[in-house]
């Protein structure tokens, strides 16, 4: 196991959290906000993602939708921030 997977492994233990999603794609969401917007957008974004994700019922299928709908919102921004 890679230290991303521990990583990700002992966070779900510690809060209690039995969900496996696919961790590509949220990466890849929060690199486009980071570009896109900025990079301390990313990590607020992807608590955004969860929240909506946990409002419309949980789960992979969830988590997935709002991070598709995050990045596409991303992306369709002008240029990258200059300072991201």
């Amino acid at each position: 196991m890679n230290p991303l997977e521990q990583w990700m492994a002992d966070a779900k233990a510690e809060l209690g959290i039995d969900l496996d999603v696919d961790a590509d794609e949220l990466l890849d969401m929060t690199a486009v906000v980071a570009h896109k917007v900025t990079r301390v957008a990313a990590p607020l974004t992807a608590f955004l993602v969860g929240y909506a994700a946990a409002q419309a019922g949980g789960g992979p299928a969830a988590v997935s939708e709002a991070s598709r709908r995050v990045a596409a919102l991303a992306e369709s921004r002008g240029e990258p921030d200059p300072g991201a």
